[in-house]
Parts: structure tokens; C-alpha cells; sequence
């Protein structure tokens, strides 16, 4: 292997060395660059001979049309931290029309994936958190735990939930002030009596730390009484994502129906523009390709909506909390078998899956042993030619489990709007005991509010319905995608609802092919009372063992 064909001068090396890792090796890593330079950077580079070193050098270092000094802050002469970001960002928007070209030169949706940032949404409410989740490709998002943050906080003597301006603005104020503030009252009032309980059900053990034992009661509470929090209430989440993600979400919640959406996709757009403003540009309000996309989705959604409501209202719906499997392909078998051996053979795929059409099942079931066999643990990930086997599930589940399963992303899944039709969870630790009453009666009273409002404002409506209550959606997933699903949302740590999903989707996938059994392997069938305390027995041991090392 050549580690490096390039010379450069000391002096060159000293440049450079602020923004790579090394000026030697073959492999070293960008630092030390906006996101603007780093996309245009790697445009370049793959349209140039040089190394791309040499070509930061020459063509951005030393080039004074891309403004490169002033961006990153090197000529800056005053102390004044906001006076260096305001230039920084005014040498940017100077040196814009050099990196559109370059951009515009290469490919904007290609290139768009070169260059990211981190993107930090607070006080966004927990509907329209799972709005940004559901964009899948380019995008890591991260949201506030309901498992390890508790939700009562005041400021300003209100409980933190989003004020929908058109709510805020009709006959429904007060009902859904009023009901929301019973949600938080009702939640805050159960987790000193929950929390009592459960220590006295499940009592300390000599060898557990104390931290451990607290940690995972405090989550074990938390996980109960989550139900009763309402999609109006606010969190924060942090997302990394790279430029056509960006772009591809802005446009989206810029064409949502709901204002606190549309809101959030103009303040990320103005955020978004002082750190890589050339990848979501086309997201601009007043740009073609924002208009031209916001009009698409009025016309798509109206219709659809239209002939939904006329057709579709006398078709019945499952109803009942739980998952069913609706759709899968019964030559999975083969399918996945014939892609296993494909990449160790010369064969063509469809040759091969003749071929394993033709075996008897004892020959299939050597082949998926041999791709399935070897793994140790739920993060060795199963062969590519799992994904040949596609599975379609139907959930009827609360809007907790959503909000935990959604998050995998890579698959198709589609929701209804949230509601109050569906029924509601009660957590098996608070029925039967004083708490069950106050619990259902707050949850009985979303259902008269959403009832009341939900006629005339069904999209706002979504604002009041608590996260215990029932929402329907649906899966579309291959075989690999479910495994890893499955075996990571079993394990003991979890929540008790979203494990049941997970247990049951993967079972009902190894009943109608037993073949496939032997991919669910690490799914933890069992029952946990305190899940999560062997986790937080772990992390507490990890910190001792960094603590003495140190």
C-alpha cells in the first residue's frame, strides 16, 4: 500500500496540520472546518488529481475568492466572541456565490451528503418530535428520556406543555389548558406514591449500590406514569444529520399543516443557513423548490384525504391493542437462501433461487443455519440476504411504544393521526391499587376534550391526547431489519409494552416460517419486574472500575 505520494513543505505542514489529522498517512480525517468548506471540499475532489491535502491547499487555503481566512477564523482581530461569529458569518454569505457554483457544478443531492451539522430542537413537543423522526436517510436524532427525566417541572408556575395557537385561540382554550395541567397534576401527584410501592414490592438487595437500586425504581416509575404525559408536552432532542437530510426535513415541516411544525421548519432553516446555507437552500420559503414541493403535498394530502373519507368509511379496523402479521412472501425461504449463496458463487440470483426451489427443506435449512449460526450476540448482524424476506405488521399500540419503536428508521411505517378511539394502557403496577382511579379518570377526560374538539380540529386535537392512549400504525420491514428490531427492544432493560411487540412480531414471523426461528435467537422472551436494574448495576460498576484507573 502507498501511505503517501505528496510532499509537502514544513511550512505547508504546519498549515494544514489545524485542519487533518496528518499530513503522512493515507487515511486521516478533516478538523477545524465549517461544514460549507468541508461539502465543497469533497466536491472538488472527486473531479480533481489531487489529493485532497494539495487540494485544500491550493484551491481553498490559498484561493482568496472562498473567503477561507475569514470563515475559519483566522484573521479575526477582535476578542468579542459574537463580534467573530457575525463575521464568520458575513465572510460565509461573501464567499456564498464560489461554493453554490461548485455545488451547483457537482450535483446538489449527491454532494448534499458531504457536509453536515448538529442541530439542537428544544422545547418542541413530543408530536412534533416524531415529525422529524420520520425522516429516515442521513439523520440521527436523539430526544429527552421519559424514563430518566422527570416531567413535572414548572416555569413560571406552568407545567411545560405547548400552547397551540389555534387552541389558544378558540372555544377549546380552557378545555385543553385545564386538561392538560390535570395530566401533569395527576402524574406529579403518582410518582412519590408509585415510587413508595414499588420499594416496598421490590425491595433492596444487600449487594445492589445504592445508585444502581435508585436509578432503575426511579425508571421503573417513570415508564408507569409516562402514559399520562400529552403529546403537547415539551422536549428536546438533538439531531446530526447531513445537508440533503436537512434540506429534505425543512421542506417537510415547512409543508405541515400544523404551526408549531411549520415554525420549527422556518427557525431550523435560519439556523441551518449560518452553518452549511448552500445544502438547504432550496428549503428558502420563497425558493422555487420549497413552493413547488408545498404545493405537491396540499394537492397529495387533500385528495388522499378526500377519497379516504369517501371510500373508506365503512371498512372496519383493528381495534384491539396488539400486532398482527398481514402480508408476507412465502418464498422468503428461498429467497434468502439464494442470496446467501450468491456473493460466494458465480451463479445468477434468479439461477439460484431455481435451484433452491428445487431442495428439500433439510438443504434450505443448512443454508440459513450456515448465514445465521455464527453470530455470538445481538450486535453481529445478520447477512444482507435477510433483506430478501419482507414482512408487514399492523400495531395497535400506545403512543409510548410508538415513540420507542418508531426510531427505527430504516423501514416503511406509516401512523394515523392521534386519538382517543382506541382505548388507552394501565400499567399492570398501578391497577388494582388507589392509584388506578386518578390515573383513568385523567385519561377518561382526554377522551371527553378530544371528543369535543377533535370534530372541528382533528389535526390540533392530536395535542391533547396523552401518550397511554392507543395509536394505530403499521410496519413494513425485512428480515434483517426486524431481527435487529426485535433482539434489541427484548432485552431486559426495556420498557415492558415495546418488549411485548417486539416478542411478539418476532414470533409470529418464526410461525409462519419456523425456518427463520434461528434468526430471532437473542430475543429475551422472558419477564423482568426491575428490567432495568442490571443496566444500571453495570453502569455504576463501569464508573468505579474508570474512577480507580484513574
Amino acid at each position: 500500500m502507498i501511505e503517501n505520494y505528496e510532499d509537502f513543505s514544513e511550512q505547508q505542514s504546519k498549515i494544514l496540520n489545524r485542519y487533518v489529522t496528518n499530513t503522512t498517512s493515507n487515511i486521516f480525517c478533516l478538523r477545524n472546518l465549517p461544514e460549507v468548506i468541508k461539502g465543497a471540499l469533497f466536491s472538488r475532489y472527486s473531479r480533481s488529481g489531487l489529493g485532497l491535502r494539495s487540494l485544500l491547499l491550493k484551491e481553498f487555503i490559498m484561493n482568496e475568492e472562498t473567503a477561507f481566512s475569514a470563515i475559519v477564523g483566522l484573521t479575526m482581530q477582535s476578542k468579542d466572541g459574537e463580534h467573530e461569529i457575525e463575521d464568520q458569518i458575513m465572510a460565509i454569505k461573501k464567499a456564498q456565490n464560489f461554493y453554490d457554483r461548485i455545488l451547483d457544478g457537482y450535483g446538489d443531492d449527491s454532494i448534499g451528503e458531504l457536509g453536515g451539522c448538529h442541530l439542537a430542537l428544544e422545547n418542541i413537543t413530543m408530536l412534533a418530535a416524531k415529525v422529524v423522526e420520520d425522516s429516515r436517510l442521513g439523520g440521527s436524532p436523539l430526544e429527552k428520556s421519559t424514563r430518566y427525566i422527570y416531567f413535572d417541572q414548572k416555569v413560571g408556575g406552568e407545567y411545560l406543555f405547548y400552547r397551540e395557537p389555534i387552541l389558544m385561540t378558540s372555544a377549546y382554550r380552557e378545555l385543553y389548558v385545564q386538561t392538560c395541567n390535570r395530566f401533569f397534576e395527576t402524574y406529579s401527584a403518582l410518582i412519590p406514591q408509585l415510587t413508595e410501592m414499588m420499594e416496598k414490592k421490590l425491595p433492596k438487595e444487600h449487594d445492589v449500590s445504592n445508585v444502581a437500586y435508585t436509578a432503575a425504581i426511579r425508571a421503573k416509575v417513570l415508564d408507569c406514569l409516562r402514559g399520562l404525559l400529552p403529546t403537547s408536552a415539551l422536549t428536546n432532542m438533538g439531531v446530526f444529520g447531513n445537508g440533503r437530510f436537512f434540506e429534505t426535513l425543512v421542506q417537510k415541516l415547512n409543508s405541515h399543516n400544523l404551526t408549531e411544525i411549520q415554525d420549527t421548519g422556518k427557525k431550523a432553516y435560519q439556523e441551518l443557513s449560518k452553518v452549511i446555507p448552500s445544502f438547504v437552500r432550496r428549503a428558502d420559503s420563497n425558493h422555487k423548490h420549497q413552493q413547488s414541493f408545498t404545493e405537491y403535498m396540499e394537492q397529495l394530502n387533500g385528495e388522499l384525504r378526500s377519497v379516504a373519507n369517501e371510500c373508506t368509511e365503512n371498512i372496519p379496523s383493528m381495534r384491539s391493542p396488539g400486532v398482527r402479521l398481514i402480508s408476507y412472501d412465502s418464498e422468503s425461504p428461498v429467497k434468502v437462501a439464494a442470496a446467501l449463496l450468491f456473493s460466494h458463487s458465480q451463479s445468477g440470483l434468479m439461477e439460484l433461487q431455481e435451484y433452491c426451489r428445487s431442495l428439500p427443506e433439510d438443504q434450505i435449512n443448512r443454508i440459513l443455519e450456515a448465514g445465521s449460526n455464527f453470530r455470538e450476540n445481538r450486535r453481529h448482524k445478520s447477512p444482507r440476504a435477510a433483506e430478501h424476506a419482507m414482512f408487514t405488521f399492523e400495531i395497535v399500540a400506545d403512543f409510548g411504544v410508538y415513540r420507542d419503536l418508531q426510531r427505527h428508521r430504516i423501514l416503511t411505517q406509516e401512523r394515523q393521526l392521534l386519538s382517543c378511539d382506541f382505548g388507552y394502557y394501565v400499567p399492570k403496577e398501578i391497577r388494582e391499587t388507589e392509584m388506578e382511579k386518578p390515573y383513568c379518570d385523567a385519561m377518561d377526560e382526554a377522551k371527553k376534550a378530544y371528543d369535543q374538539i377533535a370534530p372541528e380540529l382533528s389535526e390540533e386535537a392530536q395535542y391533547i391526547v396523552p401518550m397511554g392512549y392507543n395509536i394505530h400504525w403499521y410496519f413494513h420491514i425485512n428480515l434483517r431489519a426486524l431481527q435487529w428490531l426485535c433482539e434489541l427492544r427484548s432485552v431486559a432493560a426495556g420498557h415492558p409494552s415495546y418488549r411485548f411487540i417486539a416478542q411478539e412480531m418476532s414470533k409470529q414471523a418464526s410461525q409462519v416460517f419456523p425456518q427463520f426461528e434461528r434468526f430471532f435467537k437473542f430475543v429475551d422472551y422472558d419477564g423482568y419486574e426491575l428490567g432495568r436494574l442490571g443496566q444500571e448495576i453495570r453502569i455504576v460498576e463501569k464508573m468505579k472500575a474508570k474512577q480507580s484507573n484513574g
